[in-house]
């Protein structure tokens, strides 16, 4: 049997274990050790089924694991279980005579050599199957310095359980939360105050891999354009500035080579992403980037409601960005250029540009980029 550690080492270690659940294995035969028993593990139990789910375990054969799962967790006296933290053995449960003439003890337990098992359930929350520390003594029965001991680590080890689980539902969250970035089609980066790189999911990493609205040097985020690069500087040295940027809807304007339009959303990442793992992330804000095509559908309404256009400007507006100049927009509507021109005068009364060009970048950034 391995030293038996001291009670501080060991709560230590109960704690790194909370931080990190690989490391229970470890402490399950640390806690067999201290409190001096044969066999030790931790367990989950349902108290209506009777079932149960070794989940670290030693001094014991796989083999007698896999039979008390399959078979014996039924027969087992402590499958009914105490309260919380009340450490309890065999004889506090069950007539012992009886037990000793009973499945559990004749063919599971006594094959090992042993005759008393001990429990303690280790959460207080209303679990259907609470974690519960498991020792078999010995040849012998549980004496009462075991007992204590194992009454001495029952709020450690706990509190260390809270602390996994914890830790375990924001990095489910938080997983969730990147497996639904990484499937968009719209590119996102998460940028620390030096504008490298954080992470990028793989639309962003095409965006990247083409080297020309936006590109990676040495690791940080650096825009073809001169503008943009020193935007995006301004905007990520702290959360504070992508604060008031993602408030404002920033967005930065970005053109391929090819004269292609690009917009880059600045995000403020939620606490979850800033949060959700065990150790904090760097990353300050993000960028949500999309090529500026426009899908009438997904925008025209929000431009409708934006500028108050009426219908028929509404109308004039899509045909200007979907077919071209006001000749073309004059046959696909069947109206007059001289009727096209008045309402295209008001639209851009209505919104705040003079030119065509600038209607369809202005469109463009109304374009849902999760629509495709």
């Amino acid at each position: 049997m391995p030293r038996a550690p001291k009670q501080s080492e060991l709560i230590d270690s109960i704690y790194d274990a909370g931080l990190h659940a690989e490391l229970w294995g470890d402490v399950v035969v640390m806690l067999n050790a201290f409190v001096g028993s044969q066999a030790c593990g931790l367990i989950s139990k349902d108290p209506i089924s009777k079932s149960g789910a070794t989940h670290y375990y030693c001094g014991v054969d796989p083999h007698y694991i896999q039979l008390y799962a399959e078979t014996y967790a039924q027969y087992d006296p402590l499958a009914r279980l105490p309260r919380y933290g009340e450490v309890r053995n065999i004889p506090d449960l069950v007539d012992f005579d009886e037990y000793r003439r009973g499945r559990f003890y004749q063919e599971w337990l006594r094959p090992q050599g042993c005759i008393d098992v001990a429990n303690v359930v280790l959460e207080q929350s209303k679990s259907p199957c609470p974690m519960l520390m498991t020792v078999i003594p010995g040849r012998q029965m549980l004496d009462a310095e075991q007992r204590a001991r194992m009454q001495s680590l029952v709020p450690h080890t706990s509190r260390a359980l809270l602390i996994n689980k914890a830790i375990e539902r924001k990095q489910r969250r938080a997983i969730a939360l990147a497996d639904v970035v990484d499937r968009l089609n719209a590119g996102v980066i998460l940028l620390d105050k030096a504008c490298h790189i954080v992470h990028s999911n793989p639309a962003a990493e095409t965006i990247l891999a083409a080297d020309d609205i936006l590109r990676s040097v040495a690791g940080r985020l650096v825009a073809r354009s001169t503008a943009a690069s020193s935007a995006l500087r301004d905007i990520f040295r702290d959360a504070g500035e992508v604060a008031l940027a993602a408030d404002s809807g920033r967005k930065i304007p970005l053109m391929s080579h090819d004269g292609s339009y690009y917009v880059a959303h600045v995000i403020a990442l939620p606490s979850l992403l800033r949060e959700g793992a065990v150790e904090r992330t760097s990353a300050v804000g993000a960028l949500f980037i999309w090529k500026a095509e426009l899908d009438g559908r997904s925008c025209a309404g929000v431009i409708d409601r934006t500028f108050e256009l009426t219908p028929a400007e509404l109308r004039v507006l899509q045909s200007i960005v979907d077919v071209g100049g006001v000749p073309e927009t004059a046959v696909a509507l069947g109206i007059a250029e001289t009727t096209v021109k008045t309402h295209l005068h008001r639209v851009f009364a209505k919104t705040g540009v003079s030119r065509q060009a600038d209607l369809v970048k202005l469109a463009a950034g109304f374009s849902n980029p999760l629509v495709h």
